[in-house]
């Protein structure tokens, strides 16, 4: 049998598939590096660089997750290393924890909560008014598959909808050519822009200015896009009014501060995890490695190495 490394955890179900072609070797423990040919990971462990050196003979890389940013894909491409994700089987789930997080937000949903739960209803009287989230002017940051399901999910809340991208798409949206000027002409920013060098801290302290102090900010897509410390500095200040965040600069954790507002959601990077959406991004991810091992191409190839499919 061919040898396959496992960096994070897999499900039963991806692992009873696996076993039945490849030797499965952990990446926790020995493994014998130079026989192995396929790797399988997840957007937040990647593959990292001194397992990708001493992996010689590795063909392909499987990442389980639509995010990828944590595989050099240069260095694959060099090697002649395919890499694959799984995108658009999460594109709805994503796109619901975000307009959940945008109405836990408006809605003052986890401070009412505890108005009903701890009695204070009862003793004090009604819970103070919260906002609206309809008809709201609302800015995406990365308007690809995820992005648009999301702006497809906001017309149900007769939202303005707004975008930034490198380039301008044919949509009827309106599109903003700069950041900072779609911060200025929206009441949300949702961030759903790929991770890496690229986007590395793009909402900065002049972008949340910008937004301003009835703004609120929404991040489901990697805690690199946004200045965290800006963000905390920000959000104390008042010049950010709102914070509503699945995703963290330095994950698991979750500055102390963030964790004390009022004015802020937080969850632990769940956007797509429901047992629905994780299945189908698992089987995406075998199905990937069992195509590239019985035909040499995959499913869903990342673009940068989209060349190397077949070859």
């Amino acid at each position: 049998m061919p040898d396959l490394l496992q960096i994070g955890g897999i499900t039963d179900a991806m692992r009873d598939r696996l076993s039945e072609r490849f030797s499965i070797h952990q990446a926790t423990g020995d493994y014998p590096a130079e026989a192995i040919t396929h790797i399988v990971t997840n957007g937040h462990d990647g593959v990292p660089a001194d397992v990708l050196a001493k992996c010689t003979n590795a063909k392909m890389a499987a990442s389980y997750g639509v995010g990828y940013d944590a595989i050099d894909t240069d260095a694959c491409v060099e090697r002649g290393i395919i890499v694959t994700h799984t995108p658009d089987v999460l594109n709805a789930e994503v796109a619901s924890t975000t307009i959940m997080l945008m109405l836990a937000s408006f809605r003052n949903l986890l401070a009412d909560e505890a108005h009903a739960r701890s009695g204070a209803w009862e003793t004090d009287g009604n819970a103070p008014l919260s906002r609206s989230a309809d008809n709201r002017r609302v800015g995406i940051l990365g308007l690809g598959r995820i992005g648009q399901a999301i702006a497809d999910k906001l017309k149900a809340f007769d939202a303005d909808i707004h975008y930034h991208t490198r380039s301008q798409k044919d949509v009827p949206y309106t599109y903003h050519d700069t950041l900072v000027g779609m911060a200025k002409a929206v009441e949300v920013i949702i961030c759903i822009t790929p991770g890496g060098p690229s986007t590395n801290k793009i909402v900065n302290a002049e972008v949340m200015e910008a937004l301003g102090p009835e703004g609120t900010l929404i991040n489901v897509s990697r805690g690199s896009v946004i200045d965290e410390a800006a963000m905390v500095a920000a959000l104390q200040s008042g010049k950010l009014g709102y914070a509503a965040l699945d995703v963290f600069e330095e994950e698991p954790k979750i500055p102390d501060t963030l964790k004390t507002m009022s004015n802020v959601i937080l969850l632990p990077h769940v956007g797509s995890a429901t047992v629905e959406t994780r299945a189908a991004m698992g089987a995406l991810v075998v199905d990937n490695v069992l195509s590239h091992l019985d035909t040499g191409k995959t499913l869903t190839p990342v673009p940068e190495t989209a060349h190397l499919n077949g070859s």
